[in-house]
């Protein structure tokens, strides 16, 4: 068919690489399985430049289940490389020992996780996914690693932001209002990852850049 471009998203962790193998087009990972999330990572670091135009000494925090999340393993990698110090936050039973060997600051404290940060990010808590009963319920995740406006306001940096891939449980990784605080950049992350993906399908067919 003569295909320039291939869009993959798929179940299968590795499907990306597999096309690979037998077609020479460009192809961009949409998301597989639990592996990657590539152009999630973009629009996040993309979110944060806006915000702070450098990624060097930048303290980025993620809070969430990391078993399930290819997001938190796209957003490490890309951070890492561009200079970001990253803690992550989760109950153990959500993060995996793959993770907590990557080069990062890992804490199952929240508060900990929280201060001093310059952008805290919720991870959405795959609901779907939650079969292997990792933890006891959701009043009792948000109790212990809810993401709530005091603690937010208190402990994290006075210029930080706060970010989520969505979409949002409300009342699960995220309290009460914090979505809709001027300091969420929620909204902005689903306008960036437009014109990111826009720049990126652009430059891989040779189009001028954005």
């Amino acid at each position: 068919m003569k295909i320039d471009l291939f869009v993959v998203r798929h179940k299968e962790p590795g499907t990306p690489a597999f096309i690979r193998k037998y077609s020479d087009a460009s192809i961009i990972n949409a998301g597989d399985g639990l592996h990657a999330h590539p152009t999630q990572a973009i629009l996040d670091a993309f979110t944060m430049y806006e915000n702070f135009n450098s990624f060097k000494g930048l303290k980025v925090s993620i809070i969430g289940d990391f078993y399930h999340s290819r997001v938190v393993r796209s957003n490490i990698k890309l951070l890492n490389m561009l200079g970001a110090d990253v803690a992550i936050c989760s109950p153990t039973t959500l993060s995996p020992r793959e993770i907590r060997t990557l080069p990062i600051k890992y804490t199952h404290d929240l508060k900990e996780a929280i201060k001093d940060a310059d952008v805290v990010m919720g991870l959405r808590m795959q609901l779907e996914r939650q079969s292997q009963g990792l933890f006891p319920s959701l009043k009792e995740y948000n109790k212990y690693f809810g993401i709530k406006e005091d603690m937010f306001e208190t402990l994290a940096n006075k210029d930080a932001i706060l970010m989520h891939p969505g979409p949002i449980n409300r009342g699960v990784e995220l309290s009460g209002d914090i979505a809709d605080k001027p300091y969420s950049k929620i909204l902005d992350q689903v306008q960036n990852g437009v014109i990111t993906r826009i720049a990126l399908i652009k430059h891989l067919l040779g189009g001028d850049s954005l």
